[in-house]
């Protein structure tokens, strides 16, 4: 058969056609649109949105007439289908194409159906397949919570114990041991940024899962499968990649905005990504959940992570239906990788340059923030000797912040002030934790008898990591149903800083401090970042709303849990 312009090879639904064939009688009705362009092939782009073609068409004399006609009737399109156009029309070309390509190409039986088909059946199903990604970021934090956790307290210890005591012998040795030298090395250098050193194991943990995920082609599929979920509440499918990548970092995540053509999209999707949980708050997650739920911890974790993600969606729906309004978006085009065996090589490199990236955080940034909260709690000196921390600058200007936070359950001093330092990066809520609650004083006072030697303490450093070692392997095991290697080990917490939390925190405090964590003000490199790309407006905006979602969040989970004698 002869094929000409004017006998289309497709043939859309009833419903399409008949707003093809009306726009189309509008550009045959315009002489230079028609001498310029085929009607048919004009009429569907115009409906899919082709934004270059539409400003070329504005253009032409009569062309704004013509655009004005197809936005009053593609405006309703999407109400009268239930899908968007460009949806529909690129569905029904690749039907066209699939019955195309089963009908002229031989393939062997085996080859129809792929592995990777048969697993996506499950993976991107329209049901099954959210479920289903629930299910493995669940067990990820699972995993990561419970069983990266026992190096986390050797870690711990490692840095209270004989580093301290190496650093405070080095002092001692040069004729500095008692001066304010030694003090801001051991309580605030190796207190604040050492002691965050601590939660590497859990970076290291969740940084392998995600990279297993990503480099097995399954991370294509939950960007698929969260598509059609994010168009139905007024955000691009486009959005979720910011998103996604808002996890690891809310910086990296602004900057992939970009990637959406719409400045409103892109606006609105900068505004949701530091919703996302950034590993920057998994130490707090990690402290918190190991101090107050034991072996449940991983269940906090995941909570957080699926808080985040549920208010960014309930605020994406709010902007969308006030501060922007709502506009049809171009379907998410993507093609779905085969699955495939994740390579040692690329996991090992995304897993080192991830981690090395927050060891390079935590001895810039977040090491200047430990020493700045360390002068705040030796001033002012008596008598050439720091004040008691009840009598410190950094408690007074916490307590004048204190009041605003006691509706939500941590209205002290310590937990304000570590609000505070948090703006800077939220992993100095772990640092300043670590020095307002003098968890180092636990082995000054450990007792008077004669402390280890070196030797004794490289043993117990190496006796120490085998024991992590094989207690990770029993955890590991442990989390299969019905199996339990560990026995009540699992449940002793032995970190000093995880010790005074319990003595200063309910676990109700515990969980709305957590929620403000995730909630509030990110960080200062966020913060800029959402200044250069969006502007000054945007970014107080976002400040300040993030902020009092935090806020109202926290108040509601403590007041809600008081009435309920929770607290």
């Amino acid at each position: 058969m002869l094929l000409t312009l004017n006998s289309p090879l497709i043939q859309y639904d009833a419903a399409i056609e008949d707003r093809i064939a009306r726009i189309q009688s509008l550009i045959e009705a315009h002489p230079d649109l028609r001498a310029a362009y085929n009607p048919r092939w004009l009429a569907l782009s115009l409906l899919e949105g082709d934004a270059d073609l539409a400003d070329r068409i504005h253009q032409t004399p009569g062309g704004a007439a013509v655009l004005a006609e197809v936005q009053q009737i593609t405006a309703a399109s999407h109400a009268d289908l239930g899908e968007d156009l460009d949806t529909l029309i690129a569905d029904r070309r690749y039907r066209f194409i699939a019955d195309l390509v089963r009908e002229t190409v031989s393939r062997p039986p085996s080859a129809n159906f792929t592995r990777s088909d048969q697993i996506d059946r499950f993976a991107t199903h329209p049901l099954l397949g959210i479920p289903l990604f629930l299910v493995l970021i669940w067990i990820v934090f699972q995993v990561t919570a419970n069983v990266s956790g026992i190096f986390v307290d050797w870690v711990d210890t490692v840095i209270t114990g004989p580093i301290s005591r190496w650093a405070a012998a080095l002092f001692g040795g040069i004729g500095l041991g008692g001066t304010w030298i030694e003090s801001l090395v051991i309580d605030g250098v190796i207190a604040g940024a050492g002691g965050l050193l601590a939660f590497i194991p859990v970076l290291l943990f969740l940084y392998f899962f995600l990279a297993l995920l990503e480099d097995s082609g399954y991370m294509a599929r939950a960007a698929f499968v969260m598509d059609r979920s994010m168009q139905r509440v007024g955000l691009h499918g486009k959005s979720f990649l910011p998103l996604l990548v808002g996890f690891g970092c809310s910086v990296p995540g602004i900057y992939a905005t970009r990637t959406l053509e719409d400045p409103r999209d892109r606006i609105l999707t900068g505004l949701l990504v530091p919703f996302m949980s950034c590993a920057a708050r998994l130490p707090v997650y990690v402290l918190i959940g190991a101090a107050f739920f034991g072996t449940h911890s991983g269940n906090l974790i995941f909570a957080m992570y699926l808080l985040g993600i549920f208010v960014a969606v309930l605020s994406g729906f709010l902007f969308r239906r006030t501060l922007f309004k709502l506009s049809e978006h171009p379907a998410l085009v993507m093609e779905l990788p085969p699955y495939r065996r994740p390579t040692w090589t690329v996991i090992r490199r995304q897993v080192w340059e991830r981690t090395m990236g927050f060891v390079t955080h935590v001895w810039t940034i977040i090491m200047f923030a430990s020493i700045v909260v360390w002068i705040l709690l030796n001033l002012p000196r008596q008598d050439g000797r720091a004040p008691a921390l009840q009598d410190s600058l950094f408690s007074d200007v916490s307590r004048t912040l204190a009041p605003a936070f006691a509706p939500a359950g941590f209205g002290t001093w310590e937990a304000s002030g570590s609000i505070v330092t948090g703006l800077v990066a939220k992993e100095v809520v772990v640092s300043t934790m670590s020095q307002v609650y003098e968890v180092e004083e636990e082995t000054a006072s450990a007792g008077e008898e004669e402390p280890p030697t070196f030797v004794e303490d490289v043993q117990d450093i190496v006796v120490g990591f085998g024991t992590a070692l094989l207690d990770t392997a029993k955890a590991t095991i442990s989390l299969l149903p019905g199996v339990n290697l560990m026995g009540d080990a699992g449940d002793d917490q032995n970190s000093a800083l995880q010790a005074a939390l319990r003595d200063h925190f309910t676990p109700l405090q515990a969980v709305a401090f957590s929620i403000f964590v995730l909630l509030y003000t990110p960080c200062m490199a966020t913060v800029g970042a959402l200044r250069h790309e969006f502007g000054t407006r945007w970014m107080w905006f976002s400040v300040a709303y993030m902020f009092g979602i935090a806020w109202l969040a926290a108040v509601i989970v403590y007041q809600i849990g008081s009435l309920f004698g929770l607290a």
